[in-house]
């Protein structure tokens, strides 16, 4: 968890749903360059220190999972919060 408590912002943060085979919803909070994600399976994670482009692309891939996979898994420090 960040010191300023970003990680507990993760909990509340308000998620977008999307139209994904493994993705149910997403969230972004620029601020602290945090991204959440609430897969088909409902496990949610929270992604630090994601910058927007990645967040952007994601919305605008036609693949959401695939970009996943590919530009945001395991690139970035995680952590499952729900």
């Amino acid at each position: 968890m960040d010191e300023d408590g970003a990680a507990g912002k993760a909990y509340a943060m308000e998620r977008e749903p999307v139209a994904s085979t493994s993705l149910k919803s997403v969230g972004y909070d620029g601020e602290h360059k945090l991204l959440e994600i609430e897969f088909r399976s409902l496990d949610v994670y929270a992604y630090w220190d994601v910058p927007l482009w990645a967040y952007e692309g994601l919305m605008t891939a036609r693949s959401k999972g695939r970009y996943f996979d590919a530009r945001i898994r395991n690139r970035y420090r995680y952590e499952r919060v729900g």
